[in-house]
């Protein structure tokens, strides 16, 4: 009873968000002995504690094998010495605590979120480190996930939308480790083995190639001391090596892929850029008014609103440790993809051309700008933050100068940017419905 009066507490403390919209955390940042990088911020306002280990350790480092990665975050819970799952799902639940794990393609990432009086705290920390470090990964839990992401990859042979995602990173990123889906492929988790799963654990999960986020009600005594505990069940290890880069795509491609539907789904894009890149703001502001701003975007306005050409259409860039995609995605009836298609390139085009409207960019700034406190007014949105300044590497001001570089953008700098990293005559575009008279690519002139 005493813990749901606590999440009861939580809960109202958390819809209000105090004490986090005031303004931007102050982080504080260590190394540990045997390089584990530490983040914390104090958020003593509600009586919670978050971590989050983030590891160099996402699909691109799947060794051809894709879905190595994705299998191996799933299985660190299935058993650690004499506990079971079942016996690890109750450690957590008896406490009140959540654990959770996610891949993507550059980082792997594991979390906890724990009440932090020390009778519900402490236990959690205990059941998150052998979890993690570990893991005793059973064959009969491994033979079970692998039918499990089978099963799952065969549903998503189903959904136009997946096939579309899958296409596109093939064709945009072609032989580099993004072209892989994260979740592998029914031929490539058949050929995974246990030991691969062990390796894959031995050598990305360490210390010197993670990241440790510590946000919430705890001191900063209680973080070293929690960042110690963590840090001495890692073993020191080894940094994962960096990916290659990127290459600029030479000519555009149209690719058709035919499904029984109404609706068509399609992908438009090309490599992006980097996080940490220097057109990184100007970008993110452009693509604010072309097609990352709901009903206010140009792309709404006039692919949906005005010519009726889709249900649904936007736009982002998706920066990662390397360059990750500039997309555009979206659904519309089958007969009129083609014709959506088409309209979507002239807008960009005329975006690229002739840049923000009068009025739109300083629109668009008071729109993220002000609506940026919001972003960051609960721990979990602090958690993620922290996840990517101390995975990029970024500077420790980057929330505190994050309004200023908004700010500082003008129209001059964000056509400058569009037209050095937007190449309509490279861009991909994958269509997924229609006839199987469709398949295949057409010329580049089409």
């Amino acid at each position: 009873m005493r813990r749901l009066h606590y999440f009861a507490l939580v809960s109202v403390l958390g819809i209000l968000g105090i004490g986090q919209a005031l303004g931007a955390p102050v982080i504080r940042h260590w190394q540990s002995e045997n390089g584990l990088r530490v983040y914390f911020v104090p958020a003593p306002e509600i009586p919670m504690v978050d971590i989050r280990l983030v590891f160099d350790a996402g699909s691109s480092r799947d060794q051809g094998l894709p879905g190595l990665a994705s299998l191996t975050a799933g299985l660190l819970d299935e058993g650690s010495g004499d506990w079971n799952a079942d016996v690890i799902a109750n450690r957590f639940e008896d406490v009140g605590a959540e654990y959770s794990a996610s891949v993507q393609r550059d980082m792997a990432w594991i979390s906890l979120r724990s009440l932090s009086a020390a009778e519900f705290f402490d236990p959690a920390l205990e059941a998150f480190i052998r979890v993690v470090t570990s893991p005793s990964f059973p064959e009969r839990d491994f033979r079970r996930l692998k039918n499990i992401m089978r099963v799952a990859l065969q549903a998503q042979d189903q959904e136009p939308d997946a096939i579309a995602e899958k296409a596109f990173y093939r064709a945009v990123y072609g032989d580099h480790p993004f072209a892989d889906p994260v979740n592998g492929t029914e031929q490539s988790i058949d050929a995974i083995a246990l030991e691969d799963v062990k390796d894959f654990h031995r050598r990305y999960f360490v210390a010197r190639n993670a990241v440790l986020i510590i946000v919430g009600d705890i001191s900063k005594e209680g973080a070293e001391r929690v960042a110690q505990m963590i840090g001495k069940h890692l073993p020191a290890g080894k940094p994962a090596p960096s990916l290659p880069s990127v290459e600029a795509l030479k000519a555009k491609r149209n690719i058709y892929i035919p499904f029984p539907s109404t609706q068509a789904h399609v992908y438009m894009g090309l490599p992006g850029i980097r996080r940490g890149d220097p057109d990184y703001f100007p970008l993110y502001v452009g693509n604010h008014m072309l097609g990352g701003s709901g009903f206010n975007s140009r792309l709404v306005k006039e692919v949906r609103v005005k010519h009726g050409l889709s249900y649904s259409i936007y736009s982002y860039f998706l920066p990662k440790i390397v360059k990750g995609p500039f997309e555009i995605v979206l659904q519309t009836r089958v007969d009129q993809a083609k014709k959506a298609v088409t309209l979507t390139r002239q807008i960009i085009d005329e975006f690229i051309q002739n840049g923000p409207k009068e009025g739109e960019l300083e629109s668009s700034i008071k729109n993220i700008t002000g609506g940026f406190p919001l972003r960051i007014d609960s721990n979990a949105d602090i958690v993620s933050y922290l996840a990517v300044i101390g995975f990029y590497q970024l500077p420790l001001s980057y929330l505190d100068t994050f309004n200023t570089h908004i700010r500082s953008v003008n129209k001059e700098i964000i056509q400058d940017a569009f037209r050095r990293r937007v190449h309509l005559e490279e861009m991909v575009t994958v269509i997924v419905g229609g006839e199987e008279s469709e398949r295949g690519e057409r010329s580049a002139d089409e």
